[in-house]
């Protein structure tokens, strides 16, 4: 397959040398080398790269800003068992991901993948719907820093201050991904102090370390209440908000599968990956569970001022519930401070996503399954991928005719019903692999990593993520809420998956991979071969050993 000879030409850097591996096989001489029109990714994302790489995918406004419209939307308690199961969800996938990428560490993954375990339609249709996910993940995050930037009282169009950040976007993701990969690590370790201190400080201002002394403790989850109501009252208003709030949980996670994703171009990717997909459960459960619960405790889901599109809203960082908890406080200027670290924190994101949507294209593109200028690279950069990445991007300007917060509405939505299909088929290529390996007598001993209680956490993610994802938008059908608003963003991304699979089996004429002739093996020579040229690092002291347990 194209995404074999891809990684089979990596360009390696180990100290001072290069190693440029070589593919034989069928219709090749041994020792041949690939067709150079395929081109070349390189293996430049170190350990700390990709650490904070998932860090930066599971930490950005969705955390910042969109718990806003969550806990306004279903209340304290609500939100916080959103965020757990959604968080469970998220650690089954990424569990399904990391022993796949592990067996077969390719440039692009998952849609390689399901075109080898399942069937190359779903490969084709898994490939564009994922780079769409990560693609639109972009407008996602500038429409965000639109609105943390409103927070400052300006004359500056936001039009201009997107112009600059849809730049600098662009520019990091046009040079060779080592700078991306440091530019990641600066703004992931001010995201990781970030929270950090906003946890802290959401403990302080609870239990009344404020400048007002007020002692807060759970009095929000007395009253208004620790579950609101949505549409109906009682217990079923309560299970609806509850239920509400799953997909804008989703989207708060949303990329953090991208550590995956970089498999083609991470260093020592069988050491590497496990790594950062066994540190996901603690970052789920410390980061995300542990802040919504402690912001959750310093503000009422009723405060006016907390991020609603369906309500009227407040406009600004101001949205965002740890900010108005400062406010409460009484704490002065360091608002503003919050302010500008979430600005950062949007770029991060946003720059993560670009990232990811050109690597998904370009493997698309090797593989067969679109157009074949998108194979274009110089310097290890997919430069046509990221031209079509960035035409996409555009859709960010709809923020100079409408508001941001609409606009951030309207484009999380339809990224988090993306998130759910793909993480919906990654569960779905996962149990193919795993009756595969089983078939094949491939034992999960010899698996560089196994991910625990398997296929039972993959029917999980495939039974759990379906089903938010087709009834997410129960709400158009009750008398008097429909609209384009409430219908579309729900449910558009559905009917577009189907008619792309549809239409490639239709016309391609593909079949479901047969189990006994599913290819469980080409490329895990050469990824072998390549492991053995990493050394494993050991720590020399204790400071060594702390930083080697961070990255």
């Amino acid at each position: 397959m194209a995404a074999q000879e891809m990684i089979n030409q990596q360009d390696i850097e180990v100290g001072d040398k290069d190693f440029s591996s070589q593919r034989s096989g069928p219709g090749m001489e041994k020792g041949a080398t690939a067709p150079t029109e395929v081109g070349t990714l390189q293996r430049r994302l170190k350990s700390r790269h990709i650490q904070f790489l998932a860090l930066s995918g599971a930490i950005g406004t969705g955390l910042f800003v969109g718990t806003g419209q969550v806990l306004s939307l279903a209340g304290p308690l609500s939100m916080v068992l959103a965020y757990l199961i959604t968080g469970f969800n998220l650690y089954a996938v990424i569990n399904s991901m990391g022993e796949m990428a592990t067996w077969l560490p390719l440039p692009g993954a998952v849609p390689v993948y399901a075109s080898r375990f399942v069937d190359e339609a779903l490969g084709f249709t898994l490939g564009w719907n994922y780079w769409y996910q990560f693609a639109i993940g972009v407008p996602i995050e500038i429409s965000a820093a639109a609105l943390v930037i409103d927070y400052w009282p300006s004359y500056i169009s936001s039009a201009v201050w997107i112009t600059v950040l849809y730049v600098a976007i662009i520019a990091v993701n046009s040079l060779p991904v080592r700078v991306y990969g440091e530019v990641e690590f600066v703004l992931g370790s001010i995201k990781l102090t970030t929270i950090v201190g906003l946890m802290l400080l959401m403990l302080i201002i609870t239990l009344g370390g404020a400048p007002t002394h007020d002692r807060i403790g759970f009095r929000y989850w007395e009253s208004p209440g620790p579950m609101n109501e949505y549409l109906e009252t009682g217990s079923l208003g309560r299970f609806l908000a509850f239920w509400k709030v799953f997909i804008q949980a989703t989207f708060s996670y949303g990329g953090s599968e991208m550590v995956v994703v970089a498999a083609g171009e991470t260093e020592n990717p069988r050491r590497n990956i496990p790594k950062a997909v066994r540190r996901v459960f603690w970052r789920i459960a410390i980061f995300y569970v542990g802040s919504v619960f402690l912001v959750g405790l310093c503000v009422s889901s009723k405060d006016n001022r907390l991020l609603n599109a369906i309500g009227t809203g407040a406009a600004g960082v101001g949205a965002s519930p740890f900010v108005i908890a400062i406010e409460n406080g009484g704490i002065l200027v360091l608002p503003s401070i919050i302010n500008a670290v979430v600005l950062t924190s949007a770029l991060s994101a946003g720059n993560s996503f670009f990232y990811a949507s050109t690597r998904i294209l370009y493997s698309t593109a090797l593989d067969g399954k679109a157009p074949r200028f998108l194979r274009f690279e110089r310097f290890g950069v997919p430069y046509a991928c990221v031209a079509v990445t960035a035409a996409l991007s555009l859709l960010v300007y709809l923020n100079a005719s409408s508001s941001s917060a609409e606009v951030f509405f309207w484009i999380s939505n339809l990224s988090s019903v993306s998130t759910l299909i793909v993480w919906t088929s990654i569960a779905v290529t996962y149990i193919r692999f795993h009756r595969g390996l089983k078939y094949h007598g491939i034992p999960r001993s010899s698996l560089p990593f196994q991910s625990p209680f398997q296929p039972f956490m993959a029917y999980f993610a495939m039974i759990f993520s379906s089903t938010v994802a087709f009834f997410n938008g129960f709400d158009a059908f009750f008398p008097g809420h429909f609209s384009a608003k409430s219908f579309i963003p729900p449910y558009i991304d559905i009917p577009i998956f189907v008619m792309l699979f549809l239409g490639y089996k239709f016309i391609k004429r593909t079949r479901i991979v047969r189990i006994e002739d599913m290819d469980l093996l080409s490329g895990k020579e050469e990824a072998d071969e390549l492991e053995s040229m990493w050394e494993e690092p050991k720590p020399r002291n204790f400071l060594e050993r702390m930083w080697f347990w961070i990255a």
